[in-house]
């Protein structure tokens, strides 16, 4: 069994919201999909981050899909949820929601649509850790989120103790360097693209966020670990067949190529909610093709094969 512990290392899914027929939030089935996870080996889960729909749901659904994930694997692994507000106030009022209702730590968003000054992040940032008692990890996605966490933000949040960590998806792996080399560990860097997850784990991270671990978890697992034991081929002969899915995780409509995956493998529906719509034509046909090639040749049942 997992520990609860929050070490910020190995594969944690960014897990997917599930819905019914109706689009309800589909509460039976979202635990279903998480404890599932959690027995194919992830060492931690985030909720309600971007394959999360997070702002596509009410704020009741919000916290009842905290809820119910705590319910479902709290205690066997530690849970992460997306922080991703429209106002500082709001944000504030989520996270304090999320400590008592037990989650272990917070991915925090820079506040939506607005695009803030690096002073105004700072504060939006600084205000919501000042909050909690939880650890607070950063989410840089400049291209989703139209603006970067830099230096000039960083520098002035070096002082927050409970502000821990950053998931680094700018889709350069240059800034893994660049931020060790200027924060020597002040700031654990956890790998949030899915097609530069290798390299940010040669270059520091020390651990994967992943979108498209919730369609191949197992796989995702032997990755981390063979690169952890020092086994670069290995990690690479994985990374090489995950590679196609991956990209898939840079796209606009990866929510819902990431959910469509689940489908296929029987983990999960590919139910979204507007403005989402499920994929349709050549573009669903084409990620469907992708999906089944890389079940048809997962190398853990080559490997299992051979043996």
């Amino acid at each position: 069994m997992s520990s609860s512990i929050l070490t910020w290392r190995g594969v944690y899914p960014a897990a997917t919201t599930q819905f019914a027929a109706d689009l309800s939030v589909d509460i039976p089935a979202t635990q279903e999909v998480l404890s599932a996870l959690v027995d194919d080996g992830v060492e931690g889960l985030v909720v309600l981050g971007t394959c999360g729909e997070n702002n596509s749901l009410e704020p009741e659904e919000k916290r009842a899909v905290m809820k119910a994930a705590v319910e479902a694997v709290g205690g066997r692994v530690p849970l992460v949820v997306g922080v991703s507000e429209f106002t500082t106030a709001r944000a504030v009022a989520f996270a304090k929601d999320a400590e008592a209702i037990g989650i272990d730590a917070l991915m925090v968003l820079p506040a939506m649509v607005y695009v803030p000054t690096p002073h105004e992040l700072f504060m939006h940032f600084k205000t919501v850790a000042e909050a909690t008692a939880l650890p607070n990890m950063l989410y840089n996605n400049p291209p989703a989120y139209r603006v970067s966490i830099g230096f000039e933000t960083l520098d002035l949040l070096r002082d927050v103790d409970n502000i821990v960590a950053v998931k680094e998806s700018a889709p350069d792996p240059r800034r893994f360097t660049d931020l060790i080399n200027r924060y020597d560990g002040r700031y654990v860097l956890m790998a949030g693209l899915d097609d530069v997850a290798l390299e940010g784990l040669m270059l520091g991270a020390t651990g994967w966020i992943s979108g498209l671990t919730s369609a191949f978890p197992r796989e995702s697992v032997a990755l981390v670990a063979a690169f952890e034991r020092g086994d670069i081929e290995e990690a690479r002969r994985i990374y090489r067949w995950f590679m196609p899915l991956l990209h898939l995780d840079a796209e606009h409509d990866l929510v819902q190529s990431i959910k469509l995956a689940e489908e296929v493998m029987g983990r999960g529906s590919e139910r979204v909610r507007m403005p989402r719509m499920p994929l349709a034509g050549t573009r669903r046909a084409d990620v469907i093709a992708m999906v089944e090639k890389c079940a048809a040749t997962r190398p853990l049942l080559k490997a299992a094969r051979a043996a």
